[in-house]
């Protein structure tokens, strides 16, 4: 069923890019937690938690946290949810308005169209987004222990995969701009907590098209609270297009035993159908493959 979904939703994606317009379907009933909400906070995610990809029930999200072999959480996954997609306002906890965008960075995200959010043709979705769909940690270890994690999503990375350095490292003085930015993290008891710099401005950080600059400077703290439940308070300070740091608050769930990521494959400029023979939508604007006139 939910790979059915998973094509639905990638082309509705391609279309309108609306998660409003998906919205309006009708909930599915079923007991993996349909109905719950994949956010924190009063259902801030929307039925799309539930409608896309299934969450664990409430009696297996209440069991304990697992752990690995070094006694640590183990955080894997898969979730959904812990970030934002269609309002980082209202999915980080705030009311509206109290997100504190200078005032050119609100003008230009009052500006923007979700259909033009170049998440939709084959970018990154950057930090803190999330979508409807499921995405893990990979937690890598050396002999010398947990060297590395990873971030893979089903959908949304483009194929560029986050990864975070455990081994110790700083920041470099002059990081490159990237989609992921850089990251460190480190333990402080069972909560992960990751510092990034080095972030690109070119992403959105949600489908509303709030924007960011490249002194964007994030931390976020992750913590199981349970079997099924991982928060992430998240300090979101950028100097450029914020009046002041800001925290925010998500919450993922974790898909019920037995489900996995599954493969998608973002072909250039979105061309999501190109295998199956469908047309692009988009290719009077420019963004598809161009038709070879005859000769």
């Amino acid at each position: 069923m939910r790979k059915v979904l998973i094509v639905v939703g990638v082309i509705l994606i391609g279309v309108t890019a609306s998660w409003s317009l998906l919205a309006q379907e009708p909930a599915r009933n079923n007991t993996l937690g349909v109905g719950s909400s994949a956010e924190g906070g009063g259902g801030r995610f929307g039925k799309l938690g539930g409608e896309f990809t299934p969450i664990a029930s409430p009696e297996i999200a209440a069991g304990p946290v697992p752990r690995l072999h070094d006694g640590r959480p183990d955080l894997s996954g898969p979730w959904v949810g812990g970030g934002s997609n269609s309002d980082l306002e209202s999915q980080g906890g705030l009311k509206p308005g109290e997100l504190p965008l200078l005032p050119w960075a609100k003008a230009l995200r009052d500006a923007r169209r979700e259909e033009d959010e170049p998440y939709l043709y084959c970018t990154p979705m950057g930090i803190p987004r999330v979508n409807p769909y499921p995405w893990r940690f990979i937690q890598a270890y050396s002999a010398k222990g947990n060297t590395h994690i990873f971030v893979m999503h089903e959908n949304g990375d483009a194929g560029g995969h986050r990864q975070i350095f455990m081994d110790g490292r700083p920041h470099p003085a002059d990081p490159l701009p990237t989609w992921w930015g850089h990251s460190i993290g480190r333990w402080d008891g069972d909560t992960l907590v990751i510092d990034t710099v080095g972030i690109n401005d070119k992403f959105w950080m949600d489908s509303r098209g709030t924007p960011h600059t490249e002194q964007m400077h994030t931390v976020e703290r992750w913590t199981r609270v349970n079997f099924g439940t991982m928060t992430n308070d998240f300090l979101l300070d950028d100097p450029g297009a914020f009046s002041r740091p800001v925290n925010l608050k998500f919450t993922a769930r974790v898909l019920p035993p037995g489900e996995e990521i599954m493969e998608f494959i973002c072909a250039e400029n979105n061309q999501y159908g190109v295998a199956a023979g469908i047309p692009n939508i988009y290719r009077e604007k420019g963004y598809g493959l161009e038709v070879t006139p005859p000769k």
